[in-house]
């Protein structure tokens, strides 16, 4: 009887078993690094609208008024775009504001009543801003990123879910 050369089903289907695995695994990797630049994105456009804030806080004595919510925790929840103030800072203070996070979704502008505080909030991966946000790192991508004052408050931060 003479010698087939070949594969068999057992090993065809052991390879693509091993395939699928991988691809798996390489996916879930590759979600994670999309939704970490994405954040990180953020991160850097809160930083760049902040550094015009300031700027125009050192001219005015002040920050661009807004209307804002506060928290027990001291936390303001802004609820202005970022859009309505840049009349403000654009062109003196910032060439291009960066109206939208990563995720598309309108970064949030606040002031207290004295207008000496000022925050900037993105939404995160769910477009859906807190209600009240717990502040600190978070485990997900979905929670807001909060920057008050030159401080990142509650960010996404560690392995994400």
């Amino acid at each position: 009887m003479p010698r087939r050369r070949g594969f068999t089903l057992i090993e065809l289907l052991i390879v693509v078993a091993i395939i699928g695995i991988i691809a798996a695994i390489s996916i879930v990797s590759m979600f994670n690094a999309i939704h970490r630049a994405r954040q990180k994105r953020s991160m850097a456009d809160m930083k760049t609208i902040a550094t015009a804030l300031e700027a125009y806080a050192t001219d005015q004595n002040f920050y661009p008024a807004a209307a804002a919510l506060a928290l027990p925790s001291g936390l303001s929840l802004p609820t202005t775009t970022i859009g309505a103030i840049s009349g403000a800072i654009h062109p003196t203070y910032i060439r291009a504001i960066p109206l939208a996070d990563g995720w598309n979704s309108f970064f949030l502008y606040g002031a207290n009543a004295s207008k000496t505080d000022y925050a900037v909030c993105s939404a995160g991966a769910d477009g859906i801003q807190e209600s009240s946000p717990m502040g600190g790192s978070t485990t997900t991508f979905n929670s807001d990123i909060i920057f008050v004052d030159g401080t990142f408050v509650q960010f996404p931060e560690g392995v994400q879910r």
